[in-house]
């Protein structure tokens, strides 16, 4: 159904003869939603927990039950149970103070199998718009590059003119074409990047791969949250404490029946046959004061069952105690791993925003000294041509001044997306991934 509709919104965006689309990052979170597995065995969870409450609560609801006991071949002898064309029984709990224990266990195992869910949900999200995010930082990154292997291919034929002419050593010219290689490397390592982000994303949406177009002015503006922010539900921490308190109520029922009474109603009606057996010569026909097994018996009443000694019971409830403490502890063990998860995440971001803070600040001091090379290969350095007067800018130092620019640009931007992808990833751990995706919603 997920690839059914992901096919279906593809042939919607993608015009006929087009090979890929402008894809919106809000289209790809829903996208990846409805296609993730996880997503889908969090779903098939929510149904069991559905079916364990509703099997918990129907045992009050009376049960009917038809079958027949003719027999197959002549009996001989008094059977025990008398031999009918068929019977119907009818059953239900009336009284058990454990059940009561076992629907509010169940209950508690719906709301941490929901929770689950959403849990399953934003952590796919979280997912797709982080791949999303740093495939649309790593073609624009891409973008420099190729700008800087213009400017390097540029540098190695005026390094290759200054050295034929002798004004350059040939060490200035192997330099220019080290250049070149790590330019192109860099390179490289940013379309191998491209490309398994775009395997990511189309494994994530069921996509056909090369069909994504990142769309940058879907990306909203994440925000600036810290470790001091109020804490919302934090889902997978809400559906472990859940969890636990679905093994506690669980624990207290199965200790429960070993000791309280358990009332329980039932009907029943056969109607016997005399057919192939010899029952008529054990029973005496009050009615009709003749030998004889009527036809129509009926009988009705409350079994009521109190466990004295049952060894098996009580091992029972030291395993459902055993498994009560075990959730307890990996509840606690969530609430812990998540406050560490946020101590660690707000560490990362002070040091990244610094580092994000640096970049910008290396972008735009290389900004201006392009301006700088600029404006002296126009006007001159101005510095004349008298002893101890600084040599002319050449058009070397331009394409060195321009390749530093496109360099420096990559570094913001792969901080930038560093620093975005920690802060996406404490808003989870804060409880705020919904903020997030309602923003995204409404982008």
């Amino acid at each position: 159904m997920a690839t059914f509709g992901a096919a279906l919104l593809l042939g919607l965006a993608v015009p006929p003869g087009a090979a890929y689309c402008q894809v919106s990052l809000a289209t790809v979170v829903d996208l990846a939603q409805r296609n993730s597995t996880g997503v889908r065995a969090a779903q098939a969870d929510v149904s069991k927990a559905n079916a364990q409450l509703s099997e918990s609560r129907d045992a009050i609801i009376p049960s009917v039950t038809v079958g027949t006991g003719l027999p197959v071949f002549p009996e001989i002898g008094f059977t025990g149970s008398p031999p009918s064309l068929w019977n119907a029984t009818v059953q239900s709990l009336v009284y058990s103070i454990p059940q009561k224990r076992y629907i509010d266990a169940a209950r508690f195992g719906l709301r941490a199998a929901n929770e689950r869910l959403k849990d399953a949900r934003q952590q796919v999200a979280l997912d797709a718009s982080t791949a999303y995010i740093e495939l649309d930082t790593v073609h624009q990154e891409l973008e420099a590059a190729h700008q800087q292997e213009e400017q390097s291919a540029r540098l190695v034929n005026i390094e290759q003119e200054r050295t034929e002419a002798g004004v350059d050593p040939l060490s200035e010219l192997l330099q220019a074409r080290l250049t070149t290689a790590e330019i192109k490397l860099r390179r490289l390592h940013l379309e191998s990047r491209a490309a398994n982000l775009e395997k990511q994303l189309s494994a994530l949406t069921g996509l056909p791969l090369g069909s994504i177009l990142v769309d940058h002015g879907s990306i909203p503006q994440i925000p600036e949250i810290h470790a001091d922010a109020p804490r919302a539900n934090v889902l997978g921490v809400k559906a472990a404490q859940l969890a636990a308190e679905s093994r506690r109520e669980q624990a207290r029922g199965d200790s429960e029946t070993s000791f309280l009474p358990e009332l329980r109603f039932f009907m029943q009606y056969n109607r016997n046959t005399t057919i192939l057996n010899s029952v008529n010569d054990y029973f005496f026909n009050f009615r009709t004061q003749k030998a004889g097994l009527p036809a129509d018996n009926f009988a009705s009443g409350i079994n009521v069952e109190i466990p004295i000694f049952d060894m098996g019971r009580r091992a029972k409830a030291r395993e459902s105690a055993a498994d009560a403490l075990r959730s307890k502890v990996e509840a606690e063990q969530a609430e812990k791993q998540n406050d560490l998860a946020i101590a660690e995440l707000s560490g990362a971001i002070r040091e990244l925003d610094t580092q994000a803070e640096i970049a910008s600040l290396k972008q735009q001091i290389a900004d201006q000294q392009l301006k700088t090379v600029m404006a002296q290969l126009q006007f001159g350095n101005g510095t004349g041509s008298g002893p101890g007067s600084q040599p002319q800018i050449s058009p070397k130092a331009e394409q060195l001044a321009l390749i530093d620019v496109r360099q420096k640009a990559e570094d913001a931007l792969d901080a930038g997306f560093e620093l975005a992808k920690a802060r996406l990833n404490l808003l989870r751990a804060l409880g705020h991934m919904d903020d997030w995706l309602h923003e995204l919603k409404g982008k």
